[in-house]
């Protein structure tokens, strides 16, 4: 096809997308109902309040149908921003908060008010791939750093993969494929490396809401002049079950936003005012039932971790937020041992090669199993699935 932007192009495809097709291509057993272990996304509406908040603004408030500020409706970023300053007891206001059309979008016009074509950033992997294919398209190079046995960052490596076109480091925690959840000292190490050479720290923390540590899960707000250094982002889709609406936020500097304000306004105008409305309630009315649904999910992780220490020959490498990162048993690479769970087991999940630099001479034994939007007894089923599994 031509012409074409031979950046897009080079982009590999949407990678959920592409495993859904093989539902289309691989026939599962018929006595088997498919566990779909591969969305890291909530896949149920949101609380009804919340539902009923956006429900009554759609029939009653005029406004909620028009264009709204670029930024987002200044209700939303005051509250997000007295949650944060309670939260952190940092010097936080709604100047400092941008909302955008979900954390993906935030991630673009960080990325995009940082970075130029031939600039480059520093990345772990295994990567969540949506940053990838952002930095791929955009024509900035991305500096790897692969994730240790803990699954963690190591500082050193990153310190060596700085140079005079780094614009900053790139993390997520809780991590998203790994689950892993990093320490409040790595993340203020990496603060003080990235300060320290005059870059960026950007945390995605789209999975904070289900931190298995109690808030402040980070001290980076706390840290002078924090907003020359950190950027944080910030998702209501899981919290609150707001996919579809598409609502997120970046937490940077004033003069930051007002350059990340450009792009917002090139590709969405404004963000979503039904899901702001939905996010403003969820913020205001629903702390109890987020409280709920983050127990839930631990209790998730924990019978996860337990299941595994009696799977022999699988080896957990991390479990946290909405995940589990596994080592199979098997000699074939992941993606073939995932096509073979969905064909034998009726299993869909992420093979490593999604999440990782296509590499032909190593074999790829690590699978992401995205475990929250299942229920206890379909854990039980998965794992009674994978221990009668042979390839």
């Amino acid at each position: 096809m031509k012409p074409l932007n031979k950046n897009l192009g080079k982009s590999f495809s949407p990678p959920i997308d592409e495993a859904l097709k093989w539902l289309d291509n691989v026939k599962t057993p018929e006595n088997l109902k498919l566990l779909n272990l591969s969305q890291a996304a909530p896949m149920h509406p949101p609380p009804n309040e919340i539902c009923k908040a956006i429900a009554f603004a759609s029939l009653n408030n005029k406004e909620s149908h028009l264009y709204g500020p670029i930024l987002g409706n200044t209700d939303l970023r005051i509250e997000l921003s007295k949650k944060w300053k309670k939260i952190y007891d940092a010097d936080i206001n709604e100047y400092n908060i941008g909302i955008t059309s979900g954390a993906n979008q935030a991630l673009c016009a960080t990325i995009s008010s940082i970075a130029s074509p031939g600039d480059n950033i520093i990345i772990t992997t295994p990567w969540y791939f949506n940053h990838k294919m952002w930095l791929d398209i955009s024509a900035i190079k991305s500096k790897i750093i692969p994730l240790n046995n803990k699954m963690l960052p190591e500082l050193k490596v990153a310190e060596k993969l700085i140079d005079k076109k780094t614009k900053a480091i790139l993390l997520v925690s809780p991590n998203n494929p790994t689950g892993v959840e990093y320490p409040k000292e790595l993340l203020l190490n990496f603060f003080e490396l990235a300060k320290k050479n005059k870059i960026m720290l950007i945390l995605d923390e789209t999975y904070r809401d289900f931190h298995s540590y109690d808030d402040p899960i980070h001290t980076l707000f706390q840290q002078n002049n924090w907003e020359n250094t950190f950027i944080s982002l910030y998702s209501f889709s899981k919290s609150y079950r707001l996919t579809g609406h598409r609502i997120g936020a970046v937490i940077t500097k004033k003069d930051r936003l007002c350059q990340i304000e450009k792009f917002l306004d090139t590709v969405t105008i404004c963000p979503n005012q039904l899901g702001q409305i939905g996010a403003l309630f969820g913020l205001r009315k629903s702390s109890k039932w987020l409280k709920n649904e983050r127990l839930k999910i631990l209790n998730k992780k924990i019978q996860v971790i337990k299941e595994f220490e009696n799977l022999s020959n699988w080896k957990l490498k991390g479990c946290g937020a909405y995940f589990a990162y596994v080592e199979h048993p098997f000699s074939e690479c992941s993606s073939i041992v995932t096509q073979k769970l969905l064909s034998k087991k009726a299993i869909l999940s992420l093979p490593e090669t999604i999440f990782t630099p296509t590499n032909k001479k190593i074999i790829k034994k690590h699978i992401r199993i995205a475990f929250a939007n299942i229920n206890s007894s379909q854990i039980k089923e998965m794992f009674k699935r994978l221990k009668n599994f042979q390839i």
